[in-house]
């Protein structure tokens, strides 16, 4: 049994939705999944299986930042998942995006440590699963979601201290900044297994003033991006 998650071979599914936050993972499988089962309750660290439309999905929080999450996934793939789609936030980078809009991201620069350490400090880019990301952009257009599709940042730092990072990532057509998906998609090319990021926009970063989305708004932008990843999962 891994020591973070305490759930056995066997007890989630192939496919596993990835949040952050502990409370969207249960908010996700109770909303749905049918024949939930809590799986996970180590740390606070809520994991949950089920069925969504028949078939067999998980959810499972990682916390925030890559450290965390690297865990979570690494004792996942213990676990024997196959298919992992990190459902998240973001910071928007571009002047177009607006408040609760969704991305699917094609890469992640790796502005952290764990990716890197990884891959022994060498040049790298962590991409996504192709499979994946061309799922979750035919689900979003069954489910006429529009989306952006594009690289995305991996942060360590929530609270930036240069000033200027953002504006350059954003001049470099970043989409939006995070803070897990690079070490998700590293561990996903290093364990043979699929890895993809969904990420709702709910502030704007750039320009002359920090915005936020209200929880109504998050609320319902989350709804739209997670009816999307079960969608991409499980068909």
């Amino acid at each position: 049994m891994p020591i973070h998650i305490r759930a056995e071979p066997g007890e989630y599914a192939d496919a596993c939705l990835l949040p952050g936050d502990p409370l969207r993972a249960k908010y996700i499988a109770e909303t749905y999944f049918d024949n939930s089962v809590q799986r996970n309750g180590e740390r606070g660290m809520l994991g949950y299986t089920g069925e969504y439309q028949g078939a067999p999905v998980s959810v499972q929080a990682t916390g925030m930042g890559c450290p965390s999450a690297a865990i979570v996934m690494e004792e996942l793939v213990q676990l024997g998942v196959k298919r992992f789609l990190r459902v998240g936030t973001c910071g928007g980078l571009q002047q177009d995006l607006q408040l609760g809009d969704l991305i699917v991201a094609v890469s992640a620069v790796p502005a952290d440590g764990t990716a890197r350490h990884y891959v022994g400090g060498e040049p790298h880019t962590p991409t996504a699963d192709w499979e994946l990301v061309h799922g979750a952009v035919h689900a979003a257009k069954e489910l006429d979601q529009p989306v952006r599709v594009g690289a995305i940042a991996s942060s360590d730092t929530f609270y930036d201290p240069d000033p200027g990072r953002h504006k350059r990532w954003s001049e470099r057509g970043v989409l939006g900044v995070e803070m897990e998906a690079a070490v998700l998609f590293t561990i996903g090319a290093l364990r043979g297994v699929k890895a993809g990021c969904l990420l709702t926009v709910s502030d704007i970063v750039i320009g002359e003033e920090f915005t936020r989305i209200s929880d109504d708004e998050l609320r319902a932008a989350v709804d739209r991006m997670t009816r999307v990843a079960l969608t991409t999962v499980t068909h």
